[in-house]
């Protein structure tokens, strides 16, 4: 069954200054504030998937203007930053402190948590012919979801952006097999690993912090030179991840997690890219 998005292709792109300048005018854009009327938690989701520097993770200036925008204009929402590393010798609470972000937490109605140990539900779909039967933690299917990638080329499936940023909510007590990485069965038929367990949640809004850029792989290599200098936002999973991957100067038709979602998930095209002026 395919979804029923809100602003379907459309993507709002701003450049970067700095993140509490730039992102503030690109979420006012998307009418992302009254999106959220109505709803009691939003879980957002960055990529620490270990505790490097960004721009390997999401800076957590780029969350920090997100978490102050939801609460200026939602005076009664929860936020949850949730994140599940996909390192083993660590858990995520290392990456929320190495990476600075536990000073979220000193924020009224904000709350970190570590997805890889939280309560997990079981879910099926037998259109699913990598995933027929998913874990993914309950708490994600009673709150508004906001993926926040980083932009980044991929050594195994080209590019790592919004919907493979969902693998951090995978428990390694159900995906960890064999290897030194707490979701290694994700690995094996990749592409397809992520278009299923976007099928059974997928985010309801993304924005990527593009400032930087990496240009080759997600964990090492060199960044994106000159820096890329984008944020940007939109409502639909798939237009976020073929805008991103045009970033990388590479082509959509290529990733094959994306031409899988697309028609079913959201629109790779056309794209109707919007650009609000930075104050």
């Amino acid at each position: 069954m395919n979804l029923i998005l809100r602003d379907e292709g459309v993507v709002w792109s701003g450049e970067f200054v700095s993140y509490r300048q730039s992102l503030p005018p690109v979420l006012e854009a998307s009418g992302l504030a009254d999106e959220l009327a109505g709803h009691q938690t939003v879980v957002i989701k960055p990529n620490l998937v270990e505790a490097l520097e960004p721009p390997i993770t999401t800076h957590v200036d780029m969350v920090e203007a997100l978490v102050d925008f939801i609460l200026l204009h939602n005076s009664e929402i929860r936020v949850i930053v949730g994140e599940g590393t996909g390192a083993l010798e660590y858990d995520t609470f290392h990456c929320f402190d190495q990476l600075g972000y536990m000073k979220l937490q000193n924020k009224d109605r904000v709350q970190l948590l570590d997805l890889n140990i939280e309560p997990c539900r079981r879910l099926t779909n037998d259109d699913c012919k990598r995933w027929p039967e998913l874990y993914l933690p309950e708490l994600l299917f009673d709150c508004f979801l906001i993926s926040v990638p980083v932009l980044k080329a991929h050594s195994l499936c080209r590019v790592t952006l919004t919907m493979k940023n969902m693998m951090g909510c995978a428990p390694p007590a159900h995906y960890q097999q064999g290897g030194a990485w707490g979701k290694s069965s994700f690995h094996s038929r990749l592409d397809e690993a992520i278009f299923d367990l976007n099928r059974y949640r997928t985010p309801e809004f993304t924005v990527t912090d593009a400032a930087v850029g990496m240009a080759k792989a997600h964990l090492w290599g060199p960044t994106c030179s000159p820096p890329v200098k984008k944020v940007f936002a939109t409502y639909d999973p798939v237009a976020a991840d073929t805008y991103g991957t045009s970033l990388l100067s590479r082509s959509w038709k290529d990733i094959g997690h994306i031409w899988m979602a697309n028609g079913v998930l959201g629109q790779a095209e056309p794209l109707d890219v919007r650009e609000p002026a930075v104050a």
